[in-house]
């Protein structure tokens, strides 16, 4: 693989900093960009009321820096929390989560420096290119041990902090070169379900941050950090398609081209969960109990086996990592939403997560990571079948969640998380004045 361009033409950092400026913002794109706001702030919140969020609570809390925090530090805790409960969005053709990285650094930069709504949102807007356009140059390989969100992801927030510090695009170009020095993050942790993918959100975003600031003071970095000999591709992209960084430059904004989760579980189950719930529907219809259910397929793509193959979940976590269970979850419950993958659930779902059997298949191995699907097929113990299958699912780009579904995910997870009043944060975000800085937002 190539992972070069010629030595005498700008490198992709450097044409990717003007192509993103140049890009066009309208009214709906800003609406947009605060609709993804919503999302990641309601799940930054909620994300508290977990072990691992109460655990980052109880770090920040000891530290006594935290009197004055700075807006990395501030970023990290945000980004932590907002990518703990699995209901974070996701862009699907680089397999990153920009919100959980990319909306924390530019929160907590645009609240230090009393930026304006609109270029708040801007930076958003920014930093969302940036992460998926390098998310999509890494190839399929690179994800296989490496979690694109940590390793992209200080793109994005690097991309959306110059933006809000005003940087020059030389600077914003030294800026992405010492984020992406920084890039880091490997799947290991899903062998024992440690804490460990909260924390690379979290470094993402105050990586991006620091790059930027030291960037306004001269500090200068790699401009081939992509592209070079010893760069990000060559080091950990066996497969990558480096033009992916700036091809199609006159293409929507790659925010609106991202998912929305309505499921607090891994991206890979939305298909098959979405599938298994239009099957339990028709099965209650027809008059079918879930002990008529024998046996389940399921057929996907195979990066979904690779990170969700887990027929017995043991934890709240691993649940939300298991194929087996999701489609378990679709079948035989009313709703899946957070306690769908709590120890009752579990309990409930086990025996039949054991019937599920995955299996890689086309149209939806071939059709990834450009369309996340799959089908579930259902055989019942008098020799019927049913089936449903998924191009796309719920709140991809093409099968939208409206700005309503939108406003009730957001105000279930500032709910969960305890707020009491979540219609006002609801609407500080939704109306915020572009001409003002952002409402105060207390994490902790």
């Amino acid at each position: 693989m190539n992972h070069s361009r010629p030595a005498a033409g700008p490198s992709l950092t450097e044409t990717l900093v003007p192509l993103i400026r140049a890009k066009p913002v309208n009214d709906a794109d800003i609406e947009a960009a605060a609709l993804f706001t919503l999302d990641a702030v309601a799940n930054s919140l909620a994300g508290r009321n977990s072990a691992p969020g109460r655990i980052l609570l109880d770090w920040w809390r000891a530290s006594p820096s935290n009197a004055a925090p700075d807006p990395g530090r501030e970023a990290f805790l945000m980004g932590a929390l907002c990518h703990i409960l699995e209901t974070d969005d996701l862009h699907r053709e680089s397999v990153v989560h920009p919100g959980c990285v990319v909306v924390p650094a530019a929160w907590a930069l645009a609240r230090k420096r009393g930026a304006t709504g609109r270029s708040f949102l801007t930076s958003v807007l920014h930093g969302f290119e940036a992460a998926a356009r390098v998310g999509m140059a890494v190839g399929p390989a690179h994800y296989k041990i490496w979690h694109n969100t940590a390793t992209c992801g200080p793109f994005g927030s690097a991309m959306a902090a110059a933006a809000l510090l005003g940087l020059e695009d030389g600077e914003a170009v030294h800026a992405l070169g010492n984020a992406g020095s920084q890039s880091s993050g490997l799947w290991q942790f899903l062998e024992t379900g440690a804490m460990t993918k909260h924390l690379h959100a979290g470094h993402a975003a105050e990586a991006g941050i620091r790059a930027a600031e030291l960037a306004a003071f001269g500090f200068t970095g790699p401009p081939k950090i992509l592209e070079g000999d010893k760069g990000f591709f060559r080091a950990a992209c066996p497969d990558a398609d480096p033009e992916a960084v700036i091809r199609d430059p006159s293409a929507p904004w790659q925010l609106t081209r991202t998912s929305i989760k309505p499921w607090p579980s891994c991206r890979h189950t939305h298909p098959t969960i979405d599938a298994a719930e239009e099957l339990r529907t028709r099965l209650i219809a027809d008059g079918h109990a879930p002990d008529d259910i024998a046996a389940v397929e399921v057929s996907t793509y195979q990066a979904a086996l690779d990170v969700c193959d887990r027929p017995k979940a043991t934890s709240d976590y691993e649940a939300k990592f298991s194929l087996q269970h999701a489609v378990a979850a679709g079948l035989l419950l009313s709703r899946v939403d957070f306690e769908a993958f709590g120890p009752e659930a579990r309990q409930r779902c086990a025996d039949l997560a054991t019937r599920v059997q995955v299996n890689a298949e086309n149209p939806w191995a071939s059709a990834y990571p450009k369309s996340w699907g799959g089908r579930v097929r259902v055989k019942l113990t008098g020799g019927e079948e049913y089936e449903a299958a998924r191009t796309n699912a719920k709140g991809d780009p093409e099968a939208p969640l409206s700005r309503n579904d939108m406003i009730a995910k957001a105000e279930m997870l500032l709910r969960h998380g305890g707020v009491a009043a979540p219609a006002a944060i609801v609407d500080g975000i939704l109306a915020l004045p572009l001409d003002s800085p952002l409402p105060d937002l207390s994490l902790t």
